[in-house]
This record gives structure tokens, sequence and C-alpha cells, in this order.
């Protein structure tokens, strides 16, 4: 949608009538190979199909993305209209982030509350006879200690841009895509020690899944607030026009808040007989 001489939409109407685009279609055709792939993999296929599913996938997150930030930056475009439109839209993206992570919980619980479900015996327990499970306060802690503060980082890092401190801007976001970074590599480093294999039974699976999960949003949380802060760097974001930096921050508090959960209920309630390393 181009704009007239003077930086303004020259539509009459408040709201965002995007351009034709071929990046719904071909995501849906890259993702839609990516699962093939993964069908082909699992049935003892060629590994070729999921790795060009994936390479689609990634192209066209980069070409959508570019076009997006390209839409943001031309004047006239995301009015006040369409940036609450777009808020609606990221709430309503999280909501559904919520019920994805409920189904893991879901399925924790039930097994956690009604161990006999998993053996079959009156007399069974959960974490299942034999499974060693990880300390709470040692690294999980220290996991969690680091995500707060990142929440705290990318707080200080909004706050700054609001009150127009662009140094503070740039300076919390990268210390929150570092403090992201650490805790991928520890959960990582939590994974390559941990006591059961993903094979090892419902418990294990119930805790690869849920942690792996979340551990992929946090991957995917940190790409998000590393381009923001490429973004910060290049001076996009103004304390009336950010949303792209306020929706990185909400999906991030969403991130922490899904991990309290998870610390609480896998690792402290389902504590059972402490592995060590």
């Amino acid at each position: 949608m181009a704009s007239n001489a003077e930086g303004a939409s020259p539509y009459k109407h408040p709201y965002h009538l995007v351009e034709p685009s071929a990046w719904p279609i071909l995501s849906a055709f890259a993702a839609g190979l990516m699962l093939t792939g993964i069908i082909v993999l699992a049935h003892g296929g060629t590994k070729w199909v999921l790795g060009a599913g994936a390479v689609g996938v990634l192209a066209c997150m980069f070409g959508w993305w570019r076009d997006v930030l390209k839409e943001s930056r031309t004047a006239g475009l995301h009015s006040p209209v369409v940036r609450l439109g777009l808020r609606y839209g990221m709430i309503l993206f999280i909501a559904s982030e919520v019920m994805f992570f409920v189904a893991f919980f879901w399925a924790y619980f039930h097994f956690a509350l009604y161990p006999e479900h998993v053996s079959g015996a009156a007399s069974a327990i959960w974490p299942p006879a034999g499974v060693k499970t990880f300390d709470p306060w040692s690294l999980p802690f220290l996991n969690t200690m680091i995500l707060l503060l990142s929440g705290c980082t990318v707080t200080w890092a909004h706050h700054s841009l609001m009150v127009n401190d662009r140094k503070g801007l740039i300076l919390g976001l990268a210390i929150t895509v570092v403090l992201g970074l650490a805790f991928t590599g520890l959960q990582a480093w939590e994974y390559a020690i941990a006591p059961f294999a993903f094979t090892g039974g419902v418990y294990p699976s119930v805790f690869f899944l849920a942690t792996g999960f979340h551990g992929f949003h946090v991957i995917v949380g940190t790409i998000f607030l590393a381009v923001c802060l490429f973004r910060a760097i290049a001076g996009h974001f103004t304390p009336e026009k950010h949303f792209g930096f306020e929706a990185a921050a909400w999906y991030w508090h969403f991130v922490d808040v899904v991990w309290l959960f998870l610390f609480v209920s896998i690792y402290i309630f389902g504590a059972g007989e402490i592995a060590h390393h």
C-alpha cells in the first residue's frame, strides 16, 4: 500500500487493507512438506524431506516478517485502529498457547494424581518406582532465577523505551537475550545429565514434552527479542509506536509464567528419589 507525498495513507478510513501476498500459501506448503518429512522419517525414510520443509518454513518466516517490519515503518499504515487489532491478535495467540500447555499439564496431573493408571497397580506411586528425578533446588532453581531476572530486564527495557531512554532500552534487551541463551544452554545441559531417557516410560515422556516445548518457546522468544534488539539499535521504536517490542515482551512474560507452573508442578510437586550427579 503506497503512501502519498505527505507520508499519510491515501485511504479515508483507519483500517489496513493488506497487499496480496504469496507468503501464506507458501508457508502452508512448506509446513505441509515439513510434516510429511516427519512422517517419512518416523517410518525409516530419508531426512531430506524434513530438511527441505524446515528450510522452506524458515525462508517463509524471514520473508513474511521482513514484509511486516517494512509495513510497520511505512507512514499511515499502522493506524491506532490497526495497532489495536494487532494487540487483540497477539492476545488471542497467547491464549491459544496457554491452551497448548494446558494439555501437557492435564496429562501430567492425570498420571501424578492417578498413578495406578500408569502401572495398573492400586499401590502405584508417582513418580513411578525406579525413576530418579532432579533436585528442584539445584539446576532447575537456577534456571528459574535466570528466567525471572530476564522478566525484570525486559520490563526495564520497556520502561526505558516509554521514557525515551534508548541506551536503557538497548541494554535491557541485550541482557534479556543473554539470559534467554543462558536458560537454553542450562536446559540442554540438564537434558544431557538427565537420569532417565525419553523412552523410559510415562514420566520421562511427559517431562521432556512439557519442558522441551517450553524450551522451544524460550528459543522463539529469544529470537523475537533479538530482532527487537537489532530494531532498537536501528532506531525503529518510539514511545508512541513500538508494538513489535510490546508483543515480544508479552510473549516473554508468558514464557516466564509457564515455567513457574512447570517448576512447581514437575520439579517440586513431582520430586521423587533425587538423582545425584
